[in-house]
């Protein structure tokens, strides 16, 4: 089958379209001829090797996290699923590879697509469907009536995130320049802030839960300010904490590692008064499925910026990188 490998790590080396064989099947597992692959940054940054110390994939990989397609087999001991259905999903950490043909996906975390919306719209989902759902649902637990600072509103994250927090009760604040106004206003934006010419920190306080996606450390300490005693940061650019490297099984040695990288910004938190937690977010096809009944509900929907076809994923990846796209790029394998 044809697929985009990761060679070597780096963040001048493209991927490479090659011949390499057809995933094999385990009794736990589906094997899935892809549709749509969505393409997100953390495609690159995985291939950029900024992972690697607890991401270790051994070159050449197939890089892409999500993906929907249709099932062609099933392993011995599957019951989920069956051949013909029409799925979806994040796969696992070390069972990525969704730039491809083909991808051999454990049933967990799988779901079925929702009958709604196109392969395509489907395949745009997984990653930010299941980030936005870790952080405002599962650990912010946010509730009707809070106040919630979604950052970079016009993203891919962003733009399911504003959706989601609406779907729950949640006052809404976001930043996107003037150009997406209008897009984060139709998705649920109550409060929209120009980032090139205000400072969320001047206008923004006493909110519940901030969900960060910015990298300067200027403005993760800012975010912190603006928070109520008791209120929570989830952030999803870092630094990683020891909990992080605890949930993905790493020895003491990297939870030590990443407490030392996040020590810092823990104790501002913890003068404030607040929570930090940092989200490395994981497969779950049990929630992708309680995202598929609010898709299918027409509480949420997606927004795709661009299709590129198969053989132009490098360009959806540069694309991807410029931080221009407004909701989610999407590749067309099938």
């Amino acid at each position: 089958m044809r697929a985009f490998t990761v060679n070597k790590y780096s963040k001048k080396e493209p991927l490479h379209l090659t011949d390499v064989s057809e995933p094999k099947v385990n009794e736990n597992e589906v094997l899935v001829k892809i549709h749509s692959a969505g393409v997100n940054l953390l495609d690159s940054l995985i291939r950029n090797g900024e992972f690697k110390i607890f991401l270790p994939y051994k070159t050449p990989f197939v890089n892409g996290h999500d993906m929907a397609g249709i099932v062609t087999k099933v392993g011995a001991k599957v019951s989920k699923f069956k051949v013909g259905d029409e799925v979806y999903a994040r796969p696992a950490d070390f069972k990525i590879g969704t730039f491809a043909e083909y991808i051999s996906v454990n049933e967990n975390d799988l779901a079925l697509k929702p009958k709604n919306i196109s392969m395509e719209e489907a395949s745009s989902i997984p990653l930010v469907g299941l980030t936005s759902w870790q952080a405002l649902v599962e650990i912010a637990k946010l509730k009707k009536g809070q106040k919630v600072f979604i950052q970079a509103g016009s993203g891919g994250v962003g733009t399911f995130a504003i959706q989601l927090a609406k779907h729950i009760g949640a006052f809404v604040a976001t930043t996107t320049s003037s150009s997406n106004t209008e897009l984060v206003k139709n998705l649920g934006a109550d409060l929209i802030i120009d980032y090139k010419t205000q400072d969320f920190a001047t206008i923004l306080k006493d909110y519940d839960v901030v969900l960060h996606s910015n990298r300067e450390a200027k403005v993760l300490e800012n975010s912190l300010k603006i928070l109520k005693p008791g209120g929570t940061l989830i952030s999803l650019t870092g630094p990683p904490t020891g909990a992080v490297a605890k949930n993905l099984g790493l020895g003491w040695h990297f939870q030590i590692i990443m407490n030392l990288l996040s020590l810092s910004v823990r104790r501002k938190a913890k003068k404030l008064g607040v929570n930090f937690n940092f989200l490395f977010m994981k497969a779950d096809g049990k929630a992708l499925s309680e995202i598929t009944k609010l898709i299918e509900a027409e509480k949420i929907r997606p927004i795709i910026d661009k299709v590129f076809p198969f053989e132009q994923t490098n360009e959806a990846l540069t694309y991807v990188e410029s931080g221009r796209s407004k909701g989610k790029v999407v590749i067309k394998v099938q």
